[in-house]
């Protein structure tokens, strides 16, 4: 009997602890929330659908290698001696680097807004079954306008958490329902092969949209904003930070993993092509009927809304920031930049503006996605290079610099993305 007690105290420890973490997180379920948007949708299940298992050695490697860009761009957040940001990191490597990441935050961040509006408006319909598309996708930045505002991140953090709440329940039910081959997912990761072209997607363009929506999106330059926004930004935040960060990363990749197991036990065993969401709907209704193209649907509507808010404010800031470093003005170390007048108005046209990409008989979900996830991959090389250089200056980190993993993985980073770029040039022209 007092065993017995023994345990169902230590379970309720156990329980309170986790629950008293899960409160005090947020930057990097934001963060992975925020990334986790359109591209790990379709890129993982047109991946499975496509390939079965071939390509998921991509999926853990591009993991990784965010993990790792994203850790040392908290630890500068944290450690670096001049409280700067991680944009004026750059700006005192070359003034090239906020020009650039400023004009490409824009352009990406409006696509990466639209492909999430798009297909939250896509969701939306097919679960209330009534009106457009479009209505819905016009509904979902409305209901984004009545969000943002003061004490945006606040509202930002639960509204993050409650959708990563109806994404583990979506995913990784219907991923255990398909009953995934344990052996193929483990040859998968350590098989480290390109499989010959077998659907829609040109293999090469998949393999690159892969890397380019988990690894080399400039959605990386927003996570040192979250940490600025929860107040983690001194030596004693750093274990909590690090923990919180794990913790998301362990998320993306349970979450990524279920919708690839979808594609892969779901999809491929019927041959269906991934064109469309329905698509994906379409294979779930066979075995599951209506309860299970509803319950993907929920996720789908989590997955993508969870992006939307988060990418308007996240790449608003980091262009506004840009701005100020090639203009060389000063914003007040007092006055935040969600208080500057350039950040709202830059933040609205990210979230208003990508409706147009909503427009019936404008480019089709997928096809929107794939893209803009390839062209994602041309960013990384200027992020892994700048950081490699900037997260290796003792004159701002002291000890807290690069260990010698780290530094490979940059370096490695830099190469991929190099090689990405060039076959995904050459998959257009082809």
């Amino acid at each position: 009997m007092e065993i017995q007690m023994e345990n169902t105290q230590s379970n309720k420890n156990f329980i309170q602890k986790l629950w008293g973490n899960l409160k005090a997180y947020g930057p990097g379920i934001i963060m992975i929330l925020t990334m986790m948007g359109a591209g790990d949708l379709i890129t993982a299940s047109v991946s499975g659908a496509n390939y079965g298992y071939n390509l998921m050695w991509l999926l853990v490697l591009s993991l990784l290698i965010r993990f790792v860009i994203c850790n040392i761009m908290g630890r500068f957040q944290i450690y670096n001696n001049e409280g700067m940001t991680i944009l004026e990191g750059y700006a005192r490597l070359h003034k090239i680097f906020p020009f650039f990441f400023g004009i490409a935050s824009l352009f990406i961040g409006h696509l990466i807004v639209a492909q999430m509006i798009k297909g939250s408006g896509i969701a939306l319909n097919w679960m209330f079954g009534f009106g457009s598309d479009f209505i819905w996708s016009v509904i979902v930045v409305l209901v984004s306008l009545l969000i943002m505002g003061r004490n945006v991140y606040k509202k930002l953090e639960w509204v993050m958490k409650g959708l990563l709440a109806i994404l583990t329940i979506s995913f990784i039910g219907l991923a255990v329902y398909s009953k995934p081959d344990v052996i193929g997912i483990v040859k998968g990761t350590v098989g480290f092969g390109l499989p010959d072209d077998t659907g829609a997607y040109n293999v090469i363009l998949v393999g690159i949209s892969l890397v380019g929506a988990v690894a080399g999106s400039l959605t990386n330059l927003i996570y040192p904003y979250f940490l600025q926004d929860k107040g983690w930004i001194k030596p004693i935040h750093k274990p909590i930070q690090r923990n919180d960060l794990l913790f998301g990363f362990i998320a993306a990749i349970i979450l990524t993993l279920a919708i690839w197991i979808i594609g892969a036990e779901i999809l491929r065993p019927n041959n269906i092509q991934v064109e469309t969401i329905d698509d994906i709907s379409r294979a779930l209704s066979i075995y599951m009927g209506d309860l299970g193209s509803w319950i993907f649907y929920l996720g789908v509507f989590a997955i993508l809304y969870s992006s939307v808010i988060g990418t308007a404010i996240g790449y608003a800031k980091v262009i506004t920031d840009c701005y100020y470093k090639v203009t060389n003005k000063i914003l007040k170390k007092e006055q935040k930049i969600e208080g500057d007048s350039k950040f709202k108005w830059i933040s609205l046209f990210l979230l208003i503006s990508p409706v147009i990409w909503s427009v019936p008989g404008s480019t089709g979900f997928v096809a929107l996605t794939l893209f803009t996830n390839a062209l994602n991959i041309i960013a990384l090389p200027a992020i892994a290079i700048g950081l490699l250089i900037i997260s290796n200056q003792k004159k701002y980190l002291g000890k807290h610099t690069n260990n010698w993993f780290e530094n490979s993985m940059l370096v490695g980073a830099t190469l991929l993305s190099i090689w990405g770029s060039c076959q995904l040039l050459l998959s257009f022209f082809s």
